[in-house]
């Protein structure tokens, strides 16, 4: 009997099949390179490009016509760090501006109390032609810090310029006075360098050296702290100030280290009426090695033997009374 097949099934036949008369090799070749994007009609490029060639046909050919593209992002203008120091307080403020320190605005908390800093305050700033702002409280104790006490005033003002040590003994020299410097090895702390410095105004002396580097220098803090004192005693940066204090000695100046391990009493020191750096240490650690081996004396304060050491600020006072009391006798 035969055997039919499936309904609608293809019996295959056995032998060589034909070819498929170059059709196979077209689709292997591909379909070329791919066009441009400007070139794609349906491509936004190709879109703009579209509409652009009629633009160009439509004002008589001027190439010159706007491309409509996308606009530029607008990109904002990088500015420069500002590296200026907000002095605060009323005192701070006031003799920052009477010593003519550079300023650029005066920030002033609304509805201030009028006293006669207050007043004296405005009247210089309109003077030096400050701009003066009104800004509420918070904004103000945002601005300075809320740890600080402002008093309702803040002056913005550039880096503080520092002055080189020779060159301020050679200031001091030239008015005929004899030179008293502080000098600080390894202070760090803004409050402290603040004290030195309205300690070293109260009690004559022409300046403060910092060192470059591991030290505190005059910040918005070190204002404050100094209660504008900072404005009337410049401060000079030594690169190193081992090497300084040895230029100074070759100056004829002598050099007497603070430290609470010295061999001399400051009751009996006899280098005070000399031209002298008075320096302070750390409040730990001390005056640091190379800068003990410069002294030409290492002086004590006494104190009762229940305080270990005095604050940095304190000790400084101290001693530069006991200076400034054997060089007016």
């Amino acid at each position: 009997m035969a055997k039919h097949g499936r309904p609608g099934a293809k019996k295959l036949r056995k032998g060589p099949s034909k070819g498929s008369g170059g059709k196979g090799r077209s689709s292997l070749e591909g379909k070329g390179p791919t066009p441009k994007a400007e070139d794609r009609a349906w491509h936004p490029a190709g879109k703009r490009k579209a509409a652009q060639e009629r633009y160009v046909k439509a004002t008589g050919g001027n190439s010159a016509a706007p491309n409509r593209t996308s606009p530029p992002k607008h990109r904002k203008p990088s500015s420069a760090k500002d590296d200026s120091e907000l002095v605060t307080g009323r005192n701070s403020v006031l003799e920052a501006l009477r010593t003519k320190i550079p300023a650029s605005t005066l920030y002033v908390a609304a509805r201030i109390e009028t006293d006669d800093r207050t007043k004296e305050i405005l009247k210089l700033a309109h003077q030096r032609g400050i701009p003066v702002l009104e800004v509420m409280r918070p904004e103000l104790d945002r601005m300075s810090g809320f740890d600080t006490v402002h008093q309702g005033f803040a002056l913005k003002v550039p880096p503080y310029s520092y002055s080189h040590p020779m060159e301020l003994l050679e200031l001091v020299q030239s008015r005929g006075q004899k030179p008293l410097f502080v000098a600080l090895d390894g202070i760090t702390d803004p409050r402290n360098l603040g004290a030195i410095i309205r300690s070293a105004a109260a009690f004559g002396a022409q300046g403060v050296i910092v060192p470059q580097r591991r030290s505190v220098g005059v910040t918005a803090s070190a204002w404050k702290t100094s209660a504008g004192a900072a404005a009337r005693t410049p401060v000079a940066m030594a690169a190193n100030l081992t090497t300084t204090l040895r230029e100074l000695q070759k100056a004829g100046l002598f050099v007497v280290g603070l430290d609470g391990g010295g061999d001399v009493n400051l009751h009996d020191i006899e280098l005070a009426d000399r031209p002298l750096v008075v320096v302070i240490g750390n409040e730990g650690k001390g005056l640091s090695r190379l800068v003990t081996e410069t002294c030409d004396a290492i002086v004590s304060i006494p104190i009762s033997g229940a305080t270990e050491s005095l604050n940095a600020g304190i000790a400084a006072s101290v001693a530069l009374y006991e200076v400034a009391k054997r060089r007016t006798k």
